[in-house]
C-alpha cells in the first residue's frame, strides 16, 4: 500500500510543478503591466457598460410613429422620469410613447387581467398601464425604466368617507 501511495504522491507533485512552470509566464507579463494602463482598461470597460445600460439599442431600425391627431397623455414618474404617450381613435392596437427624447412605436398585447399591455419587441420596450399608474420596463435588461407614472390631466382616486351601517340593524 505505502508504494501506491508514494507514487500518486510524486504524480501530485509533479503536475502541481508543470502548472506552475505553465502559468509563470503569464504571471510575469501581467505583473510587468504598468499600474495605470490596468487602471484605464478598467475605467474604460466600466464606462462603456454604463452606457450599454442606460441606452436602448434596437434590434432592426424603425421609423418614428406618426403622432398627428393624436390624444396626448404626459405621464410623471419616480426620480423625475417622464414618458409621453400618444392615443389615436383610429388604431386602438397601436400607441406612440416618447422615451429619453425618442418615440417608440409600441403594439398592444392581449392580458387576462384587464391592464392594458404595449410591446415594442425591436426595443425591447413594455408599457403597462392599470388605472392607478403605469410603468415601462426594459424586457431585454429585466429592469424597471419608469415607474409609478401617473397621468395628472386623469382623474385621481379620492377616497370617500366611511359608510355607517344602518340604523335598523343592531350591533353585536
Amino acid at each position: 500500500m505505502a508504494p501506491l501511495f508514494s507514487k500518486s504522491l510524486i504524480a501530485l507533485a509533479l503536475s502541481m510543478a508543470a502548472t506552475t512552470l505553465c502559468a509563470a509566464p503569464a504571471l510575469a507579463a501581467e505583473a510587468n503591466q504598468p499600474v495605470k494602463a490596468k487602471a484605464k482598461a478598467k475605467t474604460k470597460k466600466a464606462k462603456s457598460a454604463k452606457a450599454e445600460e442606460g441606452a436602448i439599442k434596437p434590434i432592426a431600425h424603425e421609423d418614428e410613429p406618426d403622432v398627428t391627431d393624436n390624444t396626448v397623455s404626459n405621464y410623471t414618474c419616480e426620480l423625475n422620469n417622464s414618458v409621453t404617450v400618444y392615443r389615436s381613435t383610429k388604431d386602438e392596437e397601436h400607441i406612440g410613447l416618447r422615451w429619453k427624447k425618442r418615440l417608440h412605436r409600441l403594439t398592444r398585447v392581449g392580458t387576462s387581467t384587464g391592464a392594458q399591455r404595449f410591446e415594442n419587441r425591436n426595443y425591447g420596450l413594455v408599457w403597462i398601464n392599470i388605472p392607478s399608474k403605469a410603468m415601462l420596463l426594459d424586457s431585454r435588461l429585466n429592469r424597471q425604466l419608469a415607474n409609478e407614472c401617473k397621468d395628472p390631466e386623469a382623474t385621481e382616486f379620492v377616497p370617500q368617507a366611511p359608510v355607517s351601517p344602518p340604523e335598523n340593524v343592531t350591533k353585536r
